[in-house]
């Protein structure tokens, strides 16, 4: 799972314009929104169901569930390996 999260964050990096940060500069367990983390906004919580999509064919039928899923690498490495298609 590991590999599998350092080709997320590059996946993050790439999807959300973050040129200034590195697949290592993203701990897996910390927030990725909000002033504790990576400073995310909604926006950006758009890109993410934009990747979800396009990288993985997994669609977010509720976008409320958005801020669980979103919350770490963890959790939306978690999220990722339960529902691939």
């Amino acid at each position: 799972m590991s590999d599998f999260k350092e080709t997320l964050k590059a996946q993050i990096i790439e999807q959300l314009n973050l040129e200034d940060l590195q697949p290592s500069d993203i701990q897996d367990d910390a927030p990725l929104f909000g002033e504790d983390g990576l400073g995310l906004d909604s926006i950006d919580a758009l890109e993410f169901i934009v990747l979800l999509d396009s990288n993985y064919n997994i669609k977010i039928a509720d976008p409320n569930q958005g801020r669980d899923i979103f919350y770490s690498v963890n959790t939306l490495a978690d999220y990722i390996s339960k529902n691939k298609q």
